[in-house]
């Protein structure tokens, strides 16, 4: 080999080794870091606090393309929001709703040909995924409700803000393979620092992470969550310097006689809060009653939506804009009965049609237009009862967002960041816990969780259950099977399997199929009748086989599989490869199951209360 082409081999040897030592220590410094976030709750605390700036910079982004967007789109001027209705141009208000319904309905006609599976929300993330999310659809998601509010129908961002927001944090927790716990704590992070950014509000973003995201107030969640709430806040503040969602004046010290009356405004608004989600769904089986392909409901409903707007143009948007207005007392009690009607109907048709978003910003206007109304009637009952109208609107908006969205912590502490005021967070706690009580003893279900039901789903919060799918009989059984053939004669069988010694054998026939259990007081009562008769020495093992249809499947998850064990009052059950091919793949003992479910539930207290090691539990034996 000439010198030149040794110089160049060795080159390239030398390139080739420089490349994988750089590969190595890449990998060694990532499983180092792995290792400390894993481990480290302080890691992970400034992880989610890192994370929230992110976030809070992406909203804002959002925030500022979706408002730009609509000025041009409906001709504002940069004094008023689209939800005001000040000089929307009629013309404009009629067709691009529709139109935006169109392009939605077409989009999502192309990508069901390539994605035809649901997106996973935060929620369902957590509930029955262990906190897993696919980003790519979290950004197709936020891409809808972006063209959806764009629109300018009646939905709002924060769907697309906080789905955003918890599919960034749950694919950072993924590709440091974090454990489930703490998972689903980063995703209720992320989704915690959206809504801070959206609203200005650590304290009601962090408290939504809690709520409806995690489901609980865990000593492990509250200091993760609450970062990223509030470095999301900081950076909005930095980059927009929003102003308040809504301004009041002073509210005047005001009589105890008045907390019955917020709790009657509870229950009022509890009742009004069942029928706006109720509306929704009578909206969507009203479209699919109709001979459309379902790429035009979106383009149907934003027609609707435009016939709405141009009568009743507040309609439109999420409803910050209108909420303001309805403070200033900018509106009689007939435009306010009026403008309720029409906001719950175009809510109704938004997302019955398709559109993407949430009931976040509408339940807030809804709520306050319940509230306000409220108020000019009891006026008229007593008119000294209630001097402070603005009271009242924050009770109905409280009241009846908490019974919508399911956080009634999250709307007390919205309105407290929002007006700075104690006397009045309680009087709103007072309608909010009255009506939340109502709405969940009565119906049950918030909006994110009614949409679960009609899909399907069933889950009625946040906490973890998919852990229970996770631990399936497939996972949790033996491999090895103490297998006899139906045509062992009975004097090998006993050979075999002495009395006493025939728990957990299955008999199965030539083919390898299934029969039924050994039965082992049979096999003793013939091995002591064998000297009386002689056609107990013809009897084979399958005429001792019990219980041809008591079986598990791979796919049962524990809980099931206990109640089987109970039901039959059994020890010891085969586990089928499926119901149709009955060959035996394994064997699952109750004592094992019961072991491994307790073992499990354990884990997941002590991963509630903060505490890794609260109760000593190492992997039970089989």
């Amino acid at each position: 080999m000439a010198l030149g082409e040794r110089q160049e081999a060795n080159g390239r040897s030398s390139l080739s080794d420089r490349a994988a030592a750089a590969t190595l220590a890449w990998t060694r410094r990532f499983v180092r870091a792995q290792s400390r976030l894993r481990s480290s709750e302080m890691v992970q605390i400034l992880a989610c606090a890192a994370l929230g700036v992110l976030v809070g910079a992406v909203v804002s982004g959002i925030h500022a393309c979706v408002d730009l967007v609509h000025r041009l789109a409906f001709g504002l001027s940069f004094d008023h929001s689209l939800s005001t209705g000040i000089h929307v141009d009629p013309l404009r208000a009629l067709t691009i709703p529709a139109v935006g319904g169109l392009a939605l309905g077409l989009g999502a006609l192309v990508i069901r040909r390539f994605r035809s599976s649901d997106i996973v929300d935060p929620i369902e993330a957590n509930a029955l995924h262990g906190g897993r999310m696919s980003m790519s659809d979290s950004v197709r998601l936020t891409g809808a409700t972006v063209l959806s509010n764009a629109s300018g129908v009646s939905v709002g961002m924060e769907a697309g803000y906080s789905q955003l927001g918890a599919g960034l944090f749950a694919k950072f927790g993924q590709y440091f393979r974090l454990r489930r716990a703490d998972q689903r704590i980063f995703v209720g992070a992320g989704a915690a620092a959206a809504i801070a950014a959206a609203f200005n509000a650590p304290l009601a973003g962090a408290f939504y992470g809690y709520e409806l995201i995690v489901g609980g107030y865990s000593v492990r969640a509250l200091a993760p969550i609450a970062a990223a709430a509030l470095t999301s806040t900081l950076t909005q503040r930095a980059l927009l310097d929003p102003a308040p969602m809504f301004s009041v004046g002073e509210i005047q010290a005001f009589s105890a006689w008045l907390y019955p009356l917020f709790a009657f405004l509870g229950v009022l608004a509890a009742a009004f809060s069942i029928l706006t989600m109720q509306a929704v769904t009578w909206v969507e089986r009203g479209l699919r009653w109709l001979p459309l392909p379902r790429w035009l409901q979106p383009a149907i409903g934003g027609l609707l939506v435009s016939a709405v707007a141009v009568a009743v143009p507040q309609v439109l948007g999420a409803g910050h804009g209108a909420i303001q207005l309805v403070f200033d007392g900018s509106f009689t009690m007939g435009m306010l009965a009026v403008l309720l009607a029409a906001k719950l109907v175009a809510s109704a048709l938004s997302l019955g049609a398709g559109f993407r978003g949430g009931m976040f910003s509408s339940s807030l206007l809804l709520g306050c237009l319940f509230g306000a109304l409220f108020a000019d009637l009891a006026r008229l009952v007593a008119p000294d009862l209630v001097s402070q109208p603005s009271l009242m609107m924050m009770v109905g908006m409280g009241a009846v967002a908490a019974s919508v969205i399911g956080a009634p912590f999250t709307m007390v502490f919205l309105i407290l960041e929002g007006t700075g005021n104690f006397p009045v967070m309680v009087a709103v706690l007072v309608g909010v816990v009255v009506a939340s009580t109502i709405v969940r003893l009565t119906f049950g279900f918030s909006f994110s969780t009614w949409r679960f039901h009609q899909r399907g789903v069933g889950i009625h919060s946040p906490h973890d259950v998919g852990w229970l799918a996770d631990l399936t009989v497939g996972r949790l059984m033996r491999a090895d099977p103490k297998l006899v053939s139906a045509a062992m004669p009975l004097a090998e069988l006993i050979e075999m399997h002495p009395p006493g010694h025939g728990k957990g054998v299955f008999v199965v026939s030539e083919t390898g199929t299934f029969i039924g259990s050994l039965d082992a007081a049979a096999v003793h009562q013939a091995e002591q009748d064998k000297d009386d008769s002689n056609e107990v020495e013809s009897r084979t093992a399958g005429d001792f086989a019990v219980d041809g249809d008591l079986f598990l499947l791979p796919s049962d998850n524990v809980r099931s599989a206990l109640a089987r064990f109970e039901e039959k009052e059994l020890e010891t059950l085969p586990v089928l490869a499926s119901a149709s091919d009955r060959a035996i793949v394994g064997y699952l003992t109750e004592q094992y199951a019961l072991r491994r479910y307790n073992h499990e539930l354990e884990r997941r207290r002590t991963a509630d209360l903060g505490e890794r090691n609260l109760f000593s539990v190492s992997e039970p034996r089989r």
